[in-house]
């Protein structure tokens, strides 16, 4: 099979296509021919070295990416959830290497859902990792109910675009900062105040906020000082900041850390979302495999908004 690989941490340029062999499913497994493999953050992270996920990750060569959509091509003794020619997607692994940039994926049937007819496998493969972090911190983690106030930042990302839709099928008010030009696509997906984060100062900009999301790393303190009493700060995806863990103990206010993980539950929990046409995922652009190199540059440009693919 082909699969992108790299031999040191490094720029794109260190991402080459090879041959390998094509992986065979252990009990509880299934293997899939992957169609469409999501390309997140995480994964040029992964490729620099910066990551700290682990040492499978931290000693090349390896495979990096997590986000796999595609059809069920063997299965292991044990798994009655799935059957040959079933599509499906998923986040296996997480944090370990998965290696979903790659023609064939083995991982445990638990950590996939199916596919709703008429979901796109470039959709699909785009919405298991931000759908999964969406969702694990806000209905999980924070247990938004309705009319809570939610504050987004970096609304317009892979994550953020998905967050503010599941906030608003808690039915919750949703803040979110991003770049101006995006907050009429933001507003267009269920957004209730959108921030510039560019120009406007997010003390000015809202009022008490129950939940806070910061996915940009910088802004925890901020987002403190906004929150309610007995309101809650999820800081993604490097931790809380040192000091303000304190600091919210001392306001009466709550923040934690949070890293997502394989849950084949709340997958079929988006798949149906999907299948509903509730939650829309925005595709920035789809590359070749071949080309994952060129997409690690486009999302490292910082400006996407929504998810790149890449394609089998």
């Amino acid at each position: 099979m082909r699969r992108i690989t790299q031999d040191a941490p490094g720029g794109p340029e260190v991402l080459h296509l090879e041959e390998a062999l094509v992986p065979e499913p252990i009990p509880t497994e299934i293997r899939v021919r992957v169609t469409a493999a999501g390309v997140n953050p995480v994964d040029t992270k992964v490729r620099a070295g910066g990551a700290g996920l682990g040492d499978d990750m931290t000693a090349p060569p390896f495979t990096v990416g997590w986000d796999v959509a595609g059809v069920v091509d063997a299965v292991g003794m044990g798994v009655t959830r799935f059957a040959v020619g079933d599509r499906v997607f998923g986040m296996p692994w997480f944090p370990r290497q998965a290696g979903a940039y790659a023609e064939y994926v083995t991982a445990p049937s638990r950590q996939f859902a199916h596919i709703p007819e008429g979901v796109s496998d470039v959709v699909a493969a785009a919405t298991p990792l931000a759908g999964l972090t969406a969702w694990q911190i806000l209905v999980d983690t924070a247990d938004v109910q309705r009319d809570q106030r939610v504050l987004l930042h970096a609304a317009g990302g892979g994550v953020g675009h998905l967050a503010v839709q599941i906030a608003k099928t808690r039915g919750a008010h949703v803040v979110g900062t991003a770049s101006a030009g995006k907050h009429a696509d933001l507003v267009a997906l269920g957004l209730d105040e959108a921030i510039d984060h560019h120009s406007e100062e997010i003390a000015e900009a809202t009022g008490d906020i129950d939940v806070a999301v910061d996915l940009t790393e910088v802004n925890g303190p901020a987002s403190l000082a906004v929150m309610r009493r007995g309101g809650l700060l999820v800081c993604v995806p490097s931790g809380v900041p040192e000091g303000l863990t304190e600091q919210a103990h001392a306001e009466g206010k709550r923040v934690t850390d949070f890293l997502v993980e394989p849950d084949g539950v709340a997958l079929t929990g988006l798949a149906r979302l999907l299948a509903e046409d509730v939650l829309t995922v925005r595709i920035a652009g789809t590359f070749a495999l071949e080309d994952a190199a060129a997409a690690h540059r486009e999302l490292e440009k910082g400006s996407t908004f929504g998810k790149l693919v890449l394609t089998l």
